[in-house]
């Protein structure tokens, strides 16, 4: 259970409960149900992992410089260069941060003062909302729509919701939860209205490597690179989750803003994982991403079996193009709301997913209605259980 908090907590942290996650990662050793709920891999790391983390735990042990150590840092320029089609500057266009997660934090402190606007698509990752609000920002919701089984940017309601004290646009593509990769058409509307604003755009990329459509980085665009920062990680790619490296890229004068707050957040990244990942980096991604290619086909075909099993079971599963996650309507199933079917569903079916009404507020929360969000990053053996059990639930 979630413990109170003592009475002398500073306010901007009072309003947050227990993340969503933690309680449904309970309720799945309480109950022994199958957790399609919180997205990391079942999967061991491949072999060509862990010996880049072997060779780095007799490297270097210290501090980190505070951009992060160079053979990472060129490693990325590098790689993301090569996707933009220009040339970065190691130092002072890219900053290694502890996981995308903590990128994303030092982004809002660098950017948001107390009332200004954060422009966020619903449904979201959880956290960008309460790292706007400690910040001292103010979101503002703006609903995807769902068409033809396939989550969209509304790009009418994305240009009315953009304001004067607009600060930044949040984006996440390919998108947690909905599985939606924006196309260009989508990504040059997001650039037009920031810069209607003047406003930066904040590109979450971590699934840039899990796309199973054509991707393309919103940095690339026409007029994008000048407002753009861009926030990544190692972990959703090479399912090392754990590592928590990640890094932010961007123009000099926005990523300087980055690491004044990251210096004061953790300073300096793992030294050792750091190593890790440039090594996986040189070895795989920069030599054509063999094994990115394989576990991005690997989930190509969970998906289809978990779609195919929840299809089965009753739900109505929208369309995911990139990430690890399916979105399913049951609507058509049960009268009740989402978060409590998803309540009973691992002591009556045996299966945990994820209520979609936490990644909303109040004026986006019809998009969460009768909704829910399973994995598909688990093994096959856990999807193909899930799958027996809802049928059997469904009966």
């Amino acid at each position: 259970m979630a413990t109170a908090l003592d009475p002398r907590a500073a306010s901007r942290v009072t309003e947050f409960e227990e993340t969503v996650f933690a309680t449904y990662s309970r309720l799945a050793l309480e109950t022994g149900a199958v957790n399609l709920g919180q997205g990391f891999p079942d999967d061991p790391p491949d072999p060509l992992v862990q010996r880049a983390l072997q060779a780095a735990v007799a490297g270097p042990q210290q501090y980190a410089p505070l951009p992060g150590v160079p053979a990472l840092n060129e490693a990325l320029a590098t790689a993301i260069g090569a996707r933009l089609g220009r040339s970065l500057d190691p130092v002072r266009e890219v900053q290694v941060t502890v996981g995308a997660t903590e990128g994303l934090f030092a982004t809002m402190q660098a950017l948001v003062d107390p009332g200004d606007e954060v422009v966020l698509l619903a449904p979201w990752y959880d956290a960008y909302p309460a790292m706007v609000t400690m910040a001292g920002g103010h979101v503002v919701g703006v609903a995807m729509r769902e068409d033809a089984g396939a989550w969209r940017l509304d790009r009418a309601a994305l240009a009315a919701a953009v304001t004067p004290r607009t600060k930044a646009i949040v984006i996440t593509t390919p998108h947690n939860p909905t599985g939606a990769v924006m196309d260009e058409a989508d990504l040059d509307a997001v650039v037009a209205a920031a810069a209607s604003a003047d406003a930066v755009v904040v590109s979450d990329e971590v699934y840039e490597h899990l796309s199973f459509v054509p991707f393309t980085p919103a940095a690339s665009r026409p007029g994008a690179w000048e407002r753009t920062l861009t926030v990544s990680s190692v972990g959703k790619s090479y399912a090392v989750t754990g590592w928590k490296v990640g890094w932010v890229t961007g123009p000099t004068e926005l990523i300087a803003a980055v690491r004044a707050a990251h210096q004061w957040i953790p300073f300096a990244v793992a030294t050792p994982l750091q190593h890790a990942v440039a090594s996986i980096l040189r070895d795989d991604l920069l030599a054509g991403g063999a094994r990115l290619e394989e576990q991005r086909e690997r989930y190509r075909s969970r998906r289809d079996a978990l779609h195919e099993g929840l299809t089965a079971a009753g739900f109505a599963v929208s369309r995911a193009d990139g990430g690890y996650f399916l979105v399913a309507d049951a609507r058509a199933l049960v009268d009740e709301g989402a978060d409590a079917l998803a309540l009973r569903l691992p002591r009556e079916a045996g299966v945990v997913a994820i209520p979609m009404t936490p990644f909303t507020d109040a004026a986006t929360r019809h998009v969460a209605e009768g909704r829910l969000r399973f994995a598909f990053c688990k093994g096959e053996d856990a999807i193909d259980e899930a799958c027996r059990r809802l049928r059997a639930w469904r009966g």
